[in-house]
């Protein structure tokens, strides 16, 4: 069982009580976990179909023909209108389809012609896009993109940072200086250009823009151990270490980082918004993620684009904002709870 210090149960109780970082954390919790099971609730495919006796899961199963549950044509079948066609038939067959019945991909044009307005009839709540997407199926595996695209991001950074940081800091000497100059002269390459020259020559992934952002985010917090580091590395406890033969990855490890971490945990909530807030820019700049992907940087430039349709701007805008000003105070509080200054307090 993970132990937990006393000095850290008190931390976690003075976050506790910063309601609105505490409850935003909460709130985003829960909506990252629902974003990761959006198939259940935001799906073209039924959660269940009830077929002669038999029950069918097809959003957890292989693909079912049109033909398997009596329907005409071949394909894949269409469960919105196998649903329809059960009710009307009104036997013991049923469809249970999820709450939005719409994949973030699949085009509607049962309606009037796109982009339409939010019709909770034809159960599109937010309205569709310039090509018939459900723009709420989009924004919450939009949503989903980013968030693991910031998460993914800050680890590897934070990771790399880190080891580096610390290294610079304790180790000192000519092995400090090279990364010094290093960091300069790194810092100094034009990230988006960097994009640019890329996504000209190679297809854009989530896995390509992860390792540019890496590259060029672990700066940041290399920095900010380094200083860190260099300050616990003069300590009484690190002296006692090195006296008592301890090597130095275990004096960086087991007894400097755990003194330093008060810099990761306050960093890592304004690490995750810079994060989102990039890969949306990317994406409302053209730059970012292959097309159909979700996005909620194209749907910023869809609305932008459609101001006669302003429910595409108005859903994205207030969620971006929604997601940056709960991350925002999450981080406030955290920086509060865990600042080791006695007499530092956020009102």
């Amino acid at each position: 069982m993970l132990a937990i210090s006393p000095l850290t149960r008190k931390k976690i109780t003075n976050f506790k009580r910063i309601r609105r970082g505490y409850y935003s954390f909460v709130i985003l919790t829960l909506l990252i976990f629902l974003s990761l099971i959006a198939e259940l609730f935001i799906n073209s495919k039924a959660l269940m179909v009830h077929y002669e006796g038999n029950n069918y899961f097809p959003v957890f199963s292989h693909v079912h023909q049109a033909s398997e549950f009596g329907q005409s044509g071949s394909g894949e079948v269409n469960y919105r209108q196998l649903q329809k066609t059960f009710e009307h038939q009104q036997g013991d067959n049923y469809v249970i389809m999820p709450i939005v019945p719409f994949n973030p991909l699949e085009q509607d044009f049962s309606g009037h012609y796109p982009p339409t307005s939010p019709n909770a009839e034809q159960q599109h709540y937010l309205g569709t896009d310039v090509i018939g997407r459900d723009i709420l199926a989009r924004l919450v595996y939009g949503f989903r993109t980013a968030i693991c695209f910031a998460l993914v991001t800050m680890v590897l950074s934070f990771m790399i940072g880190i080891t580096v940081g610390c290294a610079m800091g304790f180790i000192g000497g000519k092995f400090d200086m090279f990364f010094q100059r290093f960091i300069e002269v790194w810092s100094m390459v034009p990230f988006l250009y960097v994009i640019m020259i890329l996504v000209s020559i190679i297809q854009p992934t989530f896995t390509l823009f992860v390792a540019i952002n890496v590259l060029f985010n672990w700066i940041g917090i290399t920095w900010y151990m380094r200083t860190m580091t260099y300050k616990e590395a003069s300590r009484d406890y690190v002296m006692a270490a090195k006296a008592l033969g301890a090597s130095s990855s275990r004096i960086i490890f087991k007894h400097i980082l755990p003194n330093t971490m008060v810099m990761v945990v306050t960093l890592a909530p304004f690490a995750i918004a810079g994060n989102i807030t990039a890969l949306t820019a990317l994406d409302y700049l053209g730059l970012g993620l292959m097309p159909p992907t979700p996005s909620w940087g194209e749907l910023l430039q869809q609305g932008k684009s459609n101001l006669d349709s302003p429910w595409i701007v108005s859903s994205v805008v207030c969620s971006i904002v929604a997601i940056l000003v709960m991350v925002t105070f999450i981080g406030e509080a955290v920086r509060a709870a865990f600042d080791p200054k006695k007499f530092t307090r956020y009102i």
